[in-house]
């Protein structure tokens, strides 16, 4: 059912965006993604922290983060007045956020794989901000872009802020890949022994080929 729900969530994602993300220009930054639990917990703590003031993430429970290996305590330290089974859901009341953005900020559980190299977009987004002549935010990834400089990469003044700026958005990425597959990891430990199983299977089987093949020769 969790399979299902994602698959049909990225779908009612995609067309939600499609217009939006039509308007994106740029080059996109290649990303390695860190698929660390410690990465991951880090992207938790940023995404609750910051984004999700405007963005919800309803396909992930709380809960769930112990999957990344975060216990009950630390999950419930970062909660205000949810519960821990309840869903990832922004705070801030709808029309609040849909009178400052215009319209509904996208939910983030499968923006990693709302579009094709979505880690990628989701970094680059996130560190491609600069301000204008007017003294205005912007982004050279998605010019006119009414999301603010969540992880104030413009307003970076030396290599070591730059860099720990872009160490948050690496963060928020591996977070995110993780909320859009969050059974990607069982199912890479599965893969090996249904491999090695095959392979035994493989060999058991060409050994009693040849012994029957003997017997009618």
């Amino acid at each position: 059912m969790r399979s299902l729900l994602l698959v049909v969530g990225a779908i009612v994602l995609l067309t939600s965006m499609g217009g939006a993300m039509a308007a994106a220009s740029g080059e996109l930054k290649d990303i390695d993604v860190d698929q660390s639990n410690e990465a991951r917990q880090r992207g938790a703590e940023i995404v609750m922290s910051t984004c999700m003031l405007c963005h919800s993430l309803k396909y992930v429970k709380f809960m769930d983060l112990s999957d990344i290996g975060m216990d009950k305590e630390q999950i419930l330290d970062m909660l205000d007045d949810q519960k821990i089974e309840d869903r990832m859901m922004s705070l801030t009341p709808i029309e609040v956020r849909e009178e400052s953005y215009g319209k509904l900020p996208p939910d983030l559980s499968l923006m990693a794989i709302a579009r094709k190299k979505g880690p990628d977009y989701i970094y680059t987004l996130l560190t491609d901000y600069y301000y204008r002549e007017d003294g205005e935010t912007d982004n050279h990834l998605f010019p006119g872009i009414k999301m603010p400089d969540a992880l104030a990469y413009a307003d970076a003044e030396t290599d070591a802020d730059l860099a720990d700026v872009e160490a948050q958005a690496s963060d928020v990425v591996s977070f995110l890949v993780w909320t859009a597959d969050p059974n990607a990891d069982e199912r890479k430990r599965l893969g090996v022994y249904v491999i090695i199983y095959l392979i035994i299977l493989t060999v058991l089987l060409y050994l009693v080929k040849k012994r029957v093949w003997r017997q009618v020769h």
